[in-house]
């Protein structure tokens, strides 16, 4: 086990030290001590490393991560796991404002509360809130899935292309061109996998799904004279 603590040694230090590493490092189990809220926690790395951090950290933690699992044992700020394309990010605290922005895969996990815009303009990510999740939840979501265990603010889906959205508890209100949709068995199939990753005991019965109702992005040429 490796550690770096933030107090001695700078964010730059961290985040160079772990894109330095060989792809066949043996060294693949980091702690990350006294964060202290620092921003730019662990962005970026492209290895399958196992990171810790211990406290809570600032805005864009994990950002545009490949490959590696990164565990925040805190809160974080806004942007975690922003434009992530592969690999786990864990909260086990809250997370501010646009948690997994245009993240393009991997899984994010949000044990504690998201605040608004969770998953603004995802493009494949999968994120689990075990908590509630502010407004405008997954505004713009082009794909991926996003499952709420607790509550969901108000617009929720706003402008939704086509990422999959579940909410276990009360949805405030619907954003524009978001629908409630049938839970399929298809789709009881990916929640029941999104869940169990996650480490959730709910049962897909108790949640609803919602998608887009795709009349926004249309184009309908009855429309096609009327004035810019």
């Amino acid at each position: 086990m490796e550690t770096i603590d933030l107090r001695k040694d700078s964010v730059r230090t961290l985040n160079s030290t772990l894109h330095g590493l060989p792809a066949d490092t043996n060294k693949t189990a980091w702690t990350v001590t006294n964060p202290d809220g620092t921003h730019n926690i662990a962005v970026g790395l492209d290895a399958e490393i196992d990171v810790t951090v211990k406290g809570h950290s600032g805005y864009y933690s994990a950002g545009m991560n490949q490959k590696a699992t990164v565990r925040f044992e805190g809160n974080v700020g806004v942007g975690v796991a922003e434009n992530m394309m592969s690999g786990e990010v864990w909260v086990t605290g809250d997370a501010s404002q646009s948690a997994g922005a245009t993240a393009h895969g991997g899984l994010l996990v949000i044990e504690g509360n998201a605040a608004a815009r969770c998953g603004i303009s995802m493009k494949g990510v999968d994120i689990v809130v075990k908590g509630s999740v502010g407004h405008m939840a997954a505004f713009m979501g082009q794909a991926g899935n996003l499952v709420v265990c607790g509550d969901a603010g108000e617009a929720f889906g706003d402008s939704l292309y086509e990422a999959g959205l579940f909410v276990r508890g009360s949805v405030q209100d619907l954003g524009a061109d978001c629908i409630e949709k049938e839970m399929r068995d298809e789709h009881k199939e990916i929640l029941a996998n999104l869940l169990e990753r996650a480490g959730c005991t709910h049962d897909v019965s108790e949640f609803r799904r919602y998608g887009s109702a795709r009349k926004l992005y249309n184009f309908k040429v009855d429309n096609a004279s009327a004035s810019a």
